[in-house]
C-alpha cells in the first residue's frame, strides 16, 4: 500500500456523513476503496458525538491508504447527549488527538502531498468556520441578519450547540483560523498546486441556490473568496450545503461532496458515493 498514492490510486472525497442516522451509518459501512492506494478526504460533519466520529473515521482509516479530515460544524457541537462535554477549542483539540490515534490527518498536521495521478499536489485540510459576512442584500450588519433569521425561524443549530470558547464569538474564532491558515498556505513549497478541503465553501457563489438565502451567513466567510486563485488550487472540496455537485469558478473545479440526511439523499437519482478528485474526471 503506497501511502502517497503513487502506485496508481485515486484521491477520493466525501462529507456530511451524519452517521447518527442509521441509514447514513449503512452508507459509511458500505464505502470501499477502488484501489489499495486510494486516499479519502472527509470534509466534515462525520457525526454529532465523539463516539460517532471515532467509529466512522476508525472504520475508514482501516480501509483507505490515507484518510484526511477537516472538521464540520456538527463535530464541534457539544450536544447534551454526548458524554464528552468539551466546548470550543478544547473540543476541537480533543478531536485532533482522536484522529492522530486513528492515523487520520487533520488541519493541525503537516499537509500531505499526493503523488499519484494528477500530482504532485498539496492536500490541505482546512478549518476556517464562518463570520456572518455572507448576509442577504439589505442587511448591513451581523446583528440585523441574525435578527431576521430568528424572525423567520431559519436559524442554524450552531447558535445553541457550537461554542467558541475561549474566543468571544465564532466570528472571532474564524478570523484567527483564517489568518493562521493563510500564513501556512503562503509558506508552502513554491509552485506546488493545492487541493483545498474545507467543510464550508470558500466562496459565496455555491450558496446562491439555497432555498433560504438567510442561512448563508453560517456557510463561510468573504475572507476566503480568492483563495482558490491565491493558493493555486487544482480543486476545492467542500460540503455543508447538502447540494452535491461540481461547479467551476475562475477555471477552478469546486466539488460539493456531501451525503446529507437520509430524507435528502433518498430522493436523488444517484445514491451516495465517493467523489473522485484526482486524477481529475472528464470535464
Amino acid at each position: 500500500m503506497a501511502a502517497d498514492g503513487s502506485a496508481g490510486g485515486s484521491l477520493l472525497a466525501i462529507s456530511d456523513l451524519h452517521v447518527g442516522h442509521p441509514g447514513n451509518r449503512e452508507v459509511v459501512d458500505g464505502l470501499r476503496p477502488g484501489s489499495r492506494d486510494d486516499w479519502l478526504v472527509v470534509a466534515g460533519d462525520v457525526g454529532d458525538t465523539v463516539a460517532d466520529v471515532e467509529w466512522a473515521l476508525g472504520l475508514l482509516s482501516e480501509r483507505f491508504a490515507r484518510v484526511v479530515w477537516a472538521p464540520g460544524n456538527h463535530e464541534l457541537w457539544t450536544p447534551p447527549a454526548d458524554p464528552v462535554t468539551l466546548r470550543g477549542v478544547a473540543r476541537y483539540a480533543h478531536l485532533v488527538d482522536l484522529c492522530r490515534r486513528l492515523g487520520v490527518l487533520t488541519p493541525e498536521d503537516p499537509y500531505p502531498v499526493w503523488r499519484g495521478s494528477g500530482g504532485p499536489v498539496l492536500v490541505a485540510p482546512l478549518f476556517l468556520l464562518y463570520d456572518h459576512s455572507w448576509r442577504p442584500d439589505g442587511f448591513d450588519t451581523t446583528e440585523a441578519a441574525l435578527e431576521e433569521a430568528y424572525r423567520t425561524g431559519i436559524v442554524c443549530t450552531d447558535e445553541f450547540l457550537l461554542h467558541p470558547d475561549p474566543y468571544p464569538s465564532r466570528s472571532a474564532w474564524s478570523a484567527a483560523r483564517v489568518a493562521a491558515t493563510a500564513r501556512r498556505l503562503a509558506g508552502r513549497e513554491p509552485g506546488l498546486p493545492t487541493v483545498l478541503v474545507n467543510h464550508w465553501p470558500l466562496l459565496r457563489e455555491p450558496t446562491r441556490i439555497l432555498r433560504y438565502p438567510i442561512f448563508a451567513q453560517w456557510c463561510g466567510t468573504e475572507a476566503t473568496a480568492d483563495w482558490h486563485l491565491r493558493f493555486d488550487a487544482t480543486a476545492v472540496v467542500y460540503g455543508h450545503l447538502h447540494i452535491p455537485r461540481t461547479t467551476w469558478h475562475d477555471g477552478v473545479r469546486f466539488e460539493e461532496v456531501s451525503v446529507g440526511y437520509p430524507r435528502e439523499w433518498r430522493t436523488r437519482s444517484v445514491p451516495p458515493s465517493l467523489r473522485r478528485i484526482l486524477p481529475a474526471p472528464p470535464a
